[in-house]
């Protein structure tokens, strides 16, 4: 998705003031962020990620959460990811259950504009998070998904490029087949 810069403010004064907003804002460091909206590419991705990942969590202590909901990326880091996955109990950050603290696996799908945003900020923010064991960057204007996952020796990434893959979600106790992920997509011949 886009991102637009907006203003300055603390984060207290984010978190009152984003609950008034129509649209998302993320937060970095004081600096606020409009997340804009995605195109139909990005919006089938995420469901096609829903589906194949949720369909697999059921009767487990794991769920998904959608873009709705913000995830805890450092004491001044506010995000929504296209997806988390939590397992076990979810902490929040208040009683408006708007705040995630504990996601294990956080998602995003690429755009033009958010290549190197996801790529290096976010994959930045997100293991700044300790809870999170995995971050999977999905593009979305070919077959490819880079998994990050933290490791006793650092984060290690591998690279899904062709539709045979299986990607393993150990944290989430799943595999996601990267044929699901892109079910219905068609890519233009360059």
């Amino acid at each position: 998705m886009a991102i637009q810069t907006e203003r300055k403010m603390t984060v207290e004064d984010y978190l009152a003031w984003e609950e008034r907003q129509e649209v998302k804002h993320e937060y970095i460091d004081g600096e606020i962020y409009e997340m804009t909206g995605g195109t139909r590419k990005h919006s089938r991705i995420i469901i096609n990620l829903t589906l194949a990942i949720g369909n697999q969590l059921q009767g487990t202590n794991c769920a998904l959460h959608s873009s709705e909901m913000r995830v805890k990326a450092g004491d001044s880091r506010y995000v929504y990811p296209d997806l988390s996955g939590v397992c076990g109990d979810e902490l929040l950050e208040d009683t408006s259950e708007l705040t995630l603290l504990n996601p294990i696996f956080v998602v995003e799908v690429t755009s033009p504009s958010s290549l190197a945003y996801d790529h290096v900020d976010k994959l930045e923010f997100y293991f700044q998070a300790p809870s999170v064991e995995a971050y999977l960057i999905v593009d979305q204007s070919r077959v490819r998904a880079d998994l990050h996952i933290r490791a006793e020796t650092g984060r290690h990434l591998s690279i899904f490029s062709n539709p045979d893959d299986v990607i393993p979600l150990p944290m989430l106790n799943c595999e996601l087949p990267l044929e699901q992920v892109y079910r219905g997509i068609v890519f233009e011949e360059i």
